[in-house]
């Protein structure tokens, strides 16, 4: 294989939360953009402006619907808010959703996601880290691809994908093409070379922000700032080039 059939076959979704990340990504090397408000508590739906400034975006665009931070067991009301979520995601025209339901065992919530599913219409989903916290990945992974989803995004049921670089493996050759499995979670340039050679998905997912300083201190001390992070062009460049460098390798 080529470098240029390798890059080709590399995937690279990028998640922001904010504008300055929405335009920092729109790169070549780029795939997708995940669009997501607080990625400090995992990513929740982003804020109706931040979805129609989105329509911008030369790359694909999903958007998270997550309602709230915490468990991803979801009230009837939380359901209603997610389905108004989706509506307006299909109103922008973004290409995708990102989704994710439990029940109390931790199982995937199979008739809630049947539910927003539908909803969806035409908008291509994907399913988010719910799935690293479900007791059977592989009973989670039928459902899934019986749900029609084209991606789970998962860390191997670990916090970090170089940790889960193993069942990360084994869901990629239990799904043999049927879905596309993407590693997330602490996927960086230093690490995807082992990540890859050991599970062998060509899909990542990565936030590819570096923290900045405050502006003004008195921010802090008005409590209108915390620790800030930009997504950095030149760490999702650096990602992509590992990334390729592993394959071709």
């Amino acid at each position: 294989m080529n470098a240029a059939d390798t890059r080709k076959d590399i995937s690279l979704e990028i998640c922001v939360d904010d504008a300055q990340g929405l335009f920092a990504t729109q790169l070549d090397c780029v795939s997708r953009i995940e669009l997501c408000g607080a990625l400090d508590l995992g990513g929740l739906t982003p804020t109706p402006g931040l979805i129609a400034l989105a329509r911008q975006s030369q790359i694909p665009v999903f958007a998270m619907v997550r309602p709230r931070s915490g468990h991803f067991v979801f009230s009837p009301n939380e359901e209603a808010q997610m389905l108004g979520d989706i509506a307006a995601i299909r109103q922008a025209g973004l290409a995708g959703v990102v989704l994710g339901a439990a029940l109390s065992d931790s199982r995937l919530d199979v008739a809630m996601l049947a539910r927003l599913s539908e909803a969806c219409g035409s908008l291509r989903r994907q399913l988010h880290r719910v799935f690293d916290l479900v007791p059977d990945p592989f009973e989670a992974l039928e459902q899934a691809i019986a749900m029609g989803f084209e991606r789970i995004l998962t860390s191997g049921l670990t916090p970090r994908a170089p940790d889960g670089a193993d069942m990360l493996r084994q869901l990629r050759e239990r799904a043999a093409g049927r879905i596309d499995i993407m590693a997330g979670g602490f996927v960086r340039a230093d690490k995807v070379t082992t990540l890859s050679k050991i599970s062998g998905v060509k899909s990542f997912h990565a936030s590819c922000r570096q923290k900045t300083a405050v502006q003004d201190e008195r921010l802090l001390q008005f409590g209108f700032a915390a620790d800030h992070a930009v997504t950095c062009p030149v760490e999702i460049v650096r990602l992509y080039q590992a990334a390729c460098a592993a394959q071709h390798g």
